[in-house]
């Protein structure tokens, strides 16, 4: 490969890390870009049979709340999915590697693309597996993706969130399907282009992708995808073997060393499984995940209902609102690394007598998870609020937030836990939080039905949900600190 033989592995590692974010960009997370596609469906009259004509006394009038009703469905559907196929599918990742998950996701994710490509309003109900097959095989261009984080040693978990961050962004390619369909472009033409795409995933796959995983702390010999039939000593940003993430038996056995020294080495020999999933990281970890996805979800997936509301059904308005929504969502991009820089600040730094790397992290990570939290409480009061105009400013602290909330999830599991169980307690997280997210549909039920409508007590009662996020960091600062004290009677 010219790439491998000439630019060496350093340029390969670019190369790699800026594939792998274009495709986070414009593929992974599309199915988060739904309010989007919404308005595309209902034009094209998917499910235009659900509409009925009512009576008032204000006149009659059109109403079309079971169509909504059956489009969140589909929504609440595919990101259930989107997370809970995540745990099968991070020990696929874990068992067998790279190649093998990302073929699976490749074809999972054209099966989605050609669906809706032939699909048309008399066959409304083929979006059901179509936008269930789009969020899986998305999420595994993500997983496989993020390890790619390891190739950068310091910059770790700035690589980690900017994937993340990417796949948020990603959502923005419905939006520009929306406005290419207001420009004369048709569903079909646009879901078969990315169709088309495939080709771009498969050429990544078998040539700057790894067959099974990306180590970390890398080998110094280590090498991956096509290579001219030699190895080199691997060489990143210009550091040598023994500096950032490179590694040379030596230095792992000096730092294995002091570890062991170290009054906190009985926590970083590599736990199993089981004992990381019934850990008290874990299942807080997984409350702040769950509270705030869940939050997310009902919004993404009641917007389009919420605007008609707020704009009296006017379609101009509500088409206005909706792209704002969209475009705010490409930043996620450049919100997102502004997460992983706090959790990889302390990096060069001198540590603490006798504090692991494990220990830094752990540290590094509170303020992460609790600007996380505080940013989920202003989205979910400003999104409960009944003003238009404030929308603008959820729409910002709403990509903001998800953008922190799903690059810190991936960071926390990658320096929390043994990297050997990394793609498995992803999975694991992801997979029950979408138990959780399943609630969203209930509570569409809830303001559609008994509250006629009027989602505010539900806004209220999910604010106050999203409160439970803080034990999370809470807990991992009381860790940290006890760690702290062991270290002082140690040293003492």
């Amino acid at each position: 490969m010219l790439v491998c033989c000439g630019g060496g592995h350093r340029v390969r590692s670019w190369l790699t890390f800026v594939t792998g974010l274009f495709e986070c960009l414009c593929f992974a997370g599309a199915v988060f870009g739904w309010a989007s596609l919404v308005f595309v469906l209902k034009g094209d009259g998917y499910f235009r049979q659900l509409c009925v004509n009512t009576t008032s006394s204000n006149g009659t009038y059109i109403d079309c709340s079971e169509q909504d009703e059956k489009l969140s469905l589909i929504f609440t559907i595919a990101s259930f999915m989107n997370n809970f196929l995540t745990l099968p599918n991070g020990f696929l990742f874990d068992r067998f590697g790279t190649m093998v998950t990302r073929l699976l996701g490749i074809s999972i994710y054209t099966t989605g693309t050609m669906l809706i490509a032939f699909s048309n309003a008399a066959l409304s109900i083929i979006l059901f597996p179509a936008l269930s097959c789009i969020a899986v095989g998305g999420i595994l261009f993500l997983v496989t993706n993020m390890q790619v984080g390891n190739l950068f040693g310091s910059r770790r978990s700035t690589i980690i969130t900017l994937y993340n961050g990417a796949f948020d962004s990603s959502s923005a390619i419905f939006l520009i399907i929306k406005l290419l369909h207001e420009s004369g472009v048709s569903l079909q033409a646009s879901f078969l282009f990315l169709s088309s795409c495939s080709v771009i995933h498969l050429l990544r796959t078998f040539l700057l992708m790894p067959r099974k995983h990306i180590p970390y702390p890398l080998p110094e010999d280590y090498t991956y995808g096509m290579s001219c039939g030699q190895k080199r000593s691997y060489s990143i940003e210009g550091k040598s073997a023994n500096e950032g993430n490179i590694q040379t038996p030596a230095a792992i056995t000096e730092e294995t060393a002091l570890q062991e020294d170290s009054p906190s080495s009985q926590s970083k020999p590599d736990k199993s499984f089981r004992s990381c999933a019934l850990s008290w990281f874990f299942l807080w970890h997984l409350v702040w995940l769950s509270v705030m996805q869940l939050r997310h979800y009902l919004f993404i997936g009641t917007l389009n209902p919420m605007l008609n509301r707020l704009t009296a059904g006017d379609p101009a308005l509500v088409s206005t609102y909706t792209n704002a929504f969209a475009i705010t969502q490409l930043c996620g991009v450049l919100c997102a690394p502004w997460n992983g820089l706090l959790m990889d600040r302390h990096k060069g730094r001198a540590r603490k007598p006798g504090e692991s790397e494990h220990e830094a992290d752990l540290q590094a990570s509170i303020l992460s998870l609790s600007l996380t939290a505080l940013q989920c409480v202003l989205f979910s009061v400003c999104a409960a609020s009944p003003l238009l105009p404030l929308q603008y400013l959820t729409f910002i602290l709403q990509v903001l937030n998800r953008s922190f909330l799903y690059g810190g999830n991936a960071a926390f599991i990658s320096v929390a836990f043994p990297p050997a169980h990394f793609g498995k307690l992803y999975g694991l997280v992801m997979a029950l939080s979408a138990v959780v997210s399943l609630l969203q549909y209930p509570c569409f039920a809830l303001i559609k039905g008994p509250l006629g409508g009027d989602p505010l007590y539900v806004n209220i009662a999910l604010t106050l949900v999203t409160l439970l996020a803080f034990i999370h960091p809470a807990y991992v600062y009381i860790h940290c600190r006890r760690q702290a004290a062991q270290r002082g009677r140690t040293t003492n």
